[in-house]
């Protein structure tokens, strides 16, 4: 097999340099965007490769055999289907026979990735190495390319690996948060389960050790949950702050304004599913004129990456100014939620890493969060299974889809 790749503004001249180069018989393996642009890895005289070093069923054999001929019989039959006259049989076996090449194509897919990648493994083993670690990270395959784009004089895998983490800590987008020095308005919002109002508390008993108890507050906006006042209380108690209920817009004002005097206001909102209807009905309640209420997302560490991209891309319509990141302590992978927040660039202020309060809360560090990524990925152990090169490639689709992830 002769591979070549291809890099160019867009993927259109990227084709046509593949075309001139390689000619209209080469096979693509590979199409991804690097800084760049686009970058193609295709392929010719990969026939005979593929023949002799990947085992073909009889069944793809017979699929490949007669796909051809099937097609070229249907469209013979009836050319005028492609000029969108009503669907009939041979509409349907051209359907079919789409199908079968799909069905071939898919089955093609790994084993002429597993090429490339052992193509990439034997000319830069270091990247390959890297960017399997990366994956194994919980990475997304766009940040891990990124990274590994990034790399410069590799000496050996492990120097190349703190090279990694520092570009990741780089990449990693951390507030300098005064919160508690400074105090303020704040409303904690994020979906439900993931300790929002644990970190209310742990918030709460932070600037009242710092500043005094009578300089705090704690308002609860939360109807949905059984006993959420009740847990909310029993925190004020402990703390010993007052605790408010504002049950809507009017009910919230009257309590700030009783309340102008306290250096810290912390608002628990309701925890209900992104995907809730009455979501904009409820933060809705947060608009109010004259009151400059700061928007903190609460994020789970122990939720998936499709999840909490999910959380960030609908509570984006409230413009959250900082994200706090709690459970890390639970996390078996911090990769894909470090990929959530370099994605939309939102800012971690602090992390939350156990239920003691005040004494699990700390304020974010991009080495820190960096450094623990790489200290859960040892706990994982193995590293080179099928899963992550097919990742870094990009042949698994859905979430790690780079065109639907950036």
């Amino acid at each position: 097999m002769k591979m070549k790749r291809f890099i160019a503004a867009g993927s259109h001249q990227a084709m046509v340099q593949v075309n001139d180069v390689l000619g209209p018989d080469a096979l693509i393996l590979s199409n991804r965007k690097v800084a760049e642009g686009v970058e193609i890895i295709a392929a010719v005289d990969y026939e005979d490769d593929l023949l002799s070093s990947t085992p073909v069923s009889t069944e793809a054999a017979s699929v490949t055999d007669k796909a051809p001929d099937k097609a070229a019989a249907v469209v013979a039959r009836r050319p005028e289907c492609a000029a969108g006259k009503p669907e009939g049989p041979e509409t349907l076996s051209l359907q079919g026979v789409h199908s079968e090449i799909k069905a071939l194509r898919n089955m093609l897919e790994v084993p002429l990735s597993r090429m490339v990648w052992s193509e990439m493994e034997r000319l830069q083993p270091h990247r390959a190495a890297l960017l399997a670690r990366m994956i194994a990270l919980g990475l997304h395959p766009v940040i891990a390319n990124r990274i590994a784009d990034q790399l410069t004089d590799i000496q050996d895998d492990e120097h190349g690996w703190k090279q990694s983490l520092s570009i990741l800590e780089n990449m990693l987008p951390v507030a300098n948060d005064d919160l508690l020095d400074t105090g303020g308005v704040v409303a904690l919002v994020g979906p439900t389960g993931v300790g929002k109002t644990t970190t209310i508390a742990k918030l709460a008993a932070r600037f009242a050790l710092r500043h005094g108890r009578r300089h705090v507050a704690l308002v609860t906006m939360d109807h949905y949950r059984i006993g959420a006042h009740d847990q909310l209380r029993t925190y004020g108690k402990l703390i010993g702050v007052p605790v408010y209920i504002a049950g809507d817009e009017e009910e919230l004002r009257v309590i700030l304004n009783q309340m102008n005097d306290r250096k810290l206001i912390l608002i628990d909102t309701a925890g209900t599913s992104q995907r809730a209807m009455q979501l904009s009905e409820q933060f809705a309640a947060l608009n109010i004129d004259g009151a400059d209420i700061k928007r903190y997302l609460v994020l789970s560490a122990t939720s998936h990456m499709a999840v909490n991209d999910e959380v960030v891309s609908t509570f984006s319509s409230i413009n959250p100014e900082r994200c706090i990141l709690t459970k890390v302590d639970e996390t078996t992978s911090l990769g894909g939620t470090l990929s959530v927040l370099i994605k939309h660039n939102l800012p971690v202020s602090h992390i939350g890493d156990g239920q003691r309060v005040p004494d699990d809360f700390h304020q974010a560090s991009a080495r820190r969060l960096a450094a623990q990524a790489g200290a859960l990925l040892k706990d994982c152990g193995n590293t080179q299974s099928d899963e992550v090169w097919m990742q870094a490639l990009g042949v698994i689709e859905g979430e790690n889809n780079a065109h639907a992830y950036c």
